[in-house]
């Protein structure tokens, strides 16, 4: 298996990150055991999700949920598998289900003794009298497969292991009613092959050495107690199609695959063998990229590295048939514009993965249009929406990074006309009354019933943080970017004292946003209603990137004011406490939770850029690190070795919204290495 080494597994010549692992304290208690939430991924958009518990919570938790258009298509395939031990004289269920009347049964997960995570794959023994079974779940990297892997590891006589496999057919976004539904379940020799109708797509549930009989009965009103608590349908039927049965006898094992593919590897200890070596394979890039005295890499980074691979998924187009994008979080969110080219220095980048990054820009590139990067691929449909203002200037701040550790001329050569395009549509007007201020040389974006920012929560009609103006961080992004084009127009030959002479107003006029009064600088300047004062953390932009507007003391104050009010131990708060609009705690229906999304949410992904400001302000590269800790202990919480999207802004900050969110991870990642190497 391996040896331990500081903390860490020793697997090959790669070393893993050592397993996280819950004892019966966590896996015993339903409450604790639910909340914690399991992920594995296939790379091109599809993954399996669920409690450490084994009970559905969300419409979205399944063994099997599909990319049927990778990296969108999403559908639940196999909702999950019902698990049974005869040892002896005795039943043992595995699973555990909470139904529509709110009773709980069976209670397989007192039966758990531990729960881990061996690199990203989730682990369980289920203790049965003298008996230890141990399960594995892992996907298949690029495809739509998912193992089921289970080994008698102790037993003094033979042990049955009855599954029953709950299958679905549905987009992830929704629920099923399974009444009057009826699938067509045929025998093949290693299983089942299920049509949920004419047109779908099979699914394929085959084993290795069981017997399978078919079965065609729905199992109605499971309860999903977190779609519930967020104002949603939380009611789901699911059909019993297959069970599968094997006796085992100790040392022996059982894997069951669920899959779309035509072929699939039948042998489970060499397809875990190939998801192990996929993983040593990430951290071997990992490692290769760090400097020769780098000191030992701390197991929650490794890990960090493992997560960030997650968010890393297939976006095929004709002229790009190798083409990346970046899912921005599980289990509900697809592609987002805003939030990859956020996340991609980090995912990619700090990995040692630039050709992902490089990828990943000439598919974005493909897709602007009057100057600007989409913002969200649709789950269906092929038109993108570009309802954004930032995420197009972060694509500037992408290129520079990925220039900055390539120094790849070929690419800036073949993106340099669509960025000077960008700048051009940004001077002369864009959609959405996006344009450059002549007045004062500050980029303006905004009109009545959109949101344009990242904090662009919406909810009907009503905008809840429309931020119609010059928000401070889209000018720090734009003053950046142009410093950053003039840069590349001098590397490809071209004239750049244009540029240098937009950035130059910008970063005269920039002083604007400075309230001298309370100390920080205005969130928007010139909206509707006038300058908005709100204390926000969109300011420390202008601070933690590579070029600020700010003088020195500014720079100080803006990060003093956001670590005196805004900082929590996850992040920043996205609206100062003392504000009369503030909202410390995230729950409730849409409109509830959308209400609060912005207006005091604390945010994983700003911590950060905030790490970045302190370093550069302070220069105390073990201080600013300090802040980074927390998240260390939060990789047990939530989504298990991943990092939260958002958080409560009132204590204990509880956990929120996606369980693994793409930037979190990324600039969490990115600040510890920048901590690193200052």
């Amino acid at each position: 298996m391996g040896q331990k080494v500081n903390g860490q597994m020793e697997v090959g010549k790669a070393i893993m990150p050592a397993g996280i692992s819950f004892g019966r304290e966590v896996c015993g208690n339903l409450n604790e055991a639910e909340a914690r939430e399991w992920l594995v991924t296939n790379g091109i958009g599809g993954y399996a999700s669920g409690t450490v518990a084994g009970l559905l919570t969300r419409r979205y938790h399944g063994l099997l949920v599909a990319a049927l258009e990778p990296p969108l298509g999403r559908t639940l395939m196999l909702a999950k598998l019902d698990d049974t031990v005869l040892y002896g004289d005795r039943f043992y269920p595995l699973h555990t289900n909470r139904w529509l009347d709110s009773t709980v049964g069976p209670h397989g997960y007192r039966h758990i003794e531990r729960f881990s995570l061996e690199g990203t794959i989730p682990t369980w023994r289920y203790a049965c009298a003298d008996a230890l079974l141990e399960k594995r779940v892992w996907m298949q990297p690029g495809a739509n497969t998912t193992y089921v892997y289970y080994q008698l590891l102790r037993a003094t006589q033979p042990l049955t292991l009855t599954v029953k496999a709950m299958v679905n057919y549905r987009d992830y976004h929704s629920s099923t009613r399974g009444s009057g539904w009826r699938m067509t379940i045929l025998p093949t020799e290693r299983g089942v092959n299920i049509s949920a109708f004419p047109d779908a797509v099979p699914l394929r549930l085959m084993s290795d050495r069981a017997e399978v009989a078919p079965f065609h009965d729905w199992y109605y009103g499971y309860d999903l107690a977190v779609e519930r608590s967020r104002g949603l349908d939380n009611h789901d039927d699911h059909l019993h199609a297959a069970t599968f049965q094997t006796t085992l006898q100790p040392g022996e094992t059982l894997t069951l695959i669920a899959s779309t593919e035509q072929r699939s590897e039948l042998e489970g200890e060499a397809a875990l063998k190939i998801r192990r070596n996929y993983e040593q394979k990430l951290l071997g890039l990992w490692k290769s990229n760090r400097p020769v005295d780098a000191k030992e890499t701390p197991a929650f980074v490794n890990r960090l590295v493992l997560a960030a691979d997650q968010f890393i998924v297939n976006r095929p187009s004709f002229d790009e048939p190798g083409g990346k994008t970046i899912i921005a979080g599980y289990p509900w969110f697809g592609d987002w514009g805003r939030d990859t080219m956020i996340s991609l220095p980090g995912l990619t980048l700090a990995t040692g993965r630039p050709g992902i990054a490089r990828s990943i820009l000439r598919t974005f590139a493909r897709y602007v249009d009057q100057g600007m990067l989409p913002n969200r691929f649709p789950d269906e449909g092929e038109v993108p929406e570009y309802n954004t203002v930032d995420a197009t200037l972060w694509y500037f701040e992408a290129v520079r990074a990925y220039y900055g550790f390539t120094e790849d001329d070929d690419l800036v050569q073949e993106l340099f006309p669509v960025l000077a395009d960008i700048i051009d549509w940004h001077c002369r007007g864009t959609r959405y009354n996006i344009h450059l201020d002549s007045a004062d040389g500050l980029l303006y974006a905004g009109e009545a019933g959109v949101q344009l920012t990242w904090m662009d929560a919406k909810v009907g009609d009503w905008v809840v943080t429309p931020r119609i103006g010059k928000p401070v961080e889209v000018n720090a992004l734009w003053y950046n970017a142009l410093r950053t084009m003039a840069k590349l127009a001098r590397r490809v030959g071209k004239p750049h004292q244009e540029y240098e002479a937009i950035a130059d107003r910008a970063q005269a006029r920039f002083a604007r946003f400075w309230n001298s009064d309370l100390g920080y600088c205005y969130d928007v300047l010139d909206g509707p209603e006038g300058d908005d004062a709100s204390l926000r953390p969109n300011q420390i932009f202008a601070v933690s990137l590579p070029e600020s507007p700010l003088n020195p003391a500014q720079q100080r104050g803006v990060v003093d004011v956001c670590a005196q009010t805004l900082l929590t131990s996850h992040g920043l708060r996205s609206l100062a406490p003392d504000d009369p609009q503030y909202q410390g705690r995230y729950g409730g229906d849409q409109r509830q939770r959308d209400g609060a999304y912005h207006q005091g949410t604390v945010w994983g992904w700003l911590l950060g850029p905030f790490v970045l400001a302190h370093l550069r302000v302070y220069g105390n590269p073990a201080q600013a690190r300090a802040f980074l800790e927390p998240m260390e202990n939060h990789l047990y919480a939530h989504g298990v070795g991943s990092l939260s999207e958002i958080f409560d802004g009132d204590p204990p900050i509880t956990p929120n919204g996606c369980i693994a969110q793409a930037w979190t991870v990324a600039e969490v990642l990115r600040a510890w290495l920048a901590t690193e190497h200052s």
